[in-house]
């Protein structure tokens, strides 16, 4: 397996169809990215829906320096195809308290969850346009920050319900 191109996904995660396939049939290159959660789909859906105001990855990087948002503003979980999230994506599609797909030049990205035993199990699939070789390089980079953002909203997910120390 090509390094970068998955975190974390099961055999059967990385098989799966989703929504952002439709929107990149042609993708060159493909990377899932999945974690566990110790908190339900309805919170990590909603952390997921904060999404439309900051990345919650690096932020001195993708966020000009400004801290993701800790606490929720349930407001953000109404959703509407076409409203923006994190500053470079338009939402393409949305099944409330489970999925959400975006799109930006290039790039489609689904993030999907469901139910995990107590929990949730949150899977994000980013497609990549263009040449494979810059897909490549830039899902090498996208490793980084997902793997960071999952690792938040994670944390942010699970301390909500007095799961975690963050």
């Amino acid at each position: 397996m090509i390094p970068g191109l998955n975190w974390g996904a099961t055999q059967s995660e990385r098989t799966a169809l989703l929504p952002c396939d439709g929107l990149c049939p042609r993708a060159g290159v493909r990377a899932d990215r999945a974690i566990s959660i110790d908190a339900p789909p309805p919170i990590v859906y909603s952390w997921l829906c904060q999404l439309r105001v900051a990345p919650y990855s690096y932020d001195l990087i993708d966020n000009l320096g400004r801290r993701s948002p800790r606490k929720r503003d349930t407001e953000l979980v109404h959703l509407e195809v076409g409203q923006r999230f994190m500053t470079l994506f338009v939402l393409q599609s949305f099944v409330d308290g489970e999925q959400i797909t975006l799109r930006s030049k290039g790039v489609a990205v689904t993030y999907l969850v469901r139910p995990e035993g107590a929990g949730s199990r949150l899977h994000a699939r980013v497609l990549f346009g263009g040449p494979r070789l810059t897909g490549r390089v830039l899902a090498l980079g996208d490793l980084v920050m997902m793997r960071k953002q999952l690792l938040t909203l994670k944390s942010l997910s699970e301390h909500e319900l007095g799961y975690s120390d963050s």
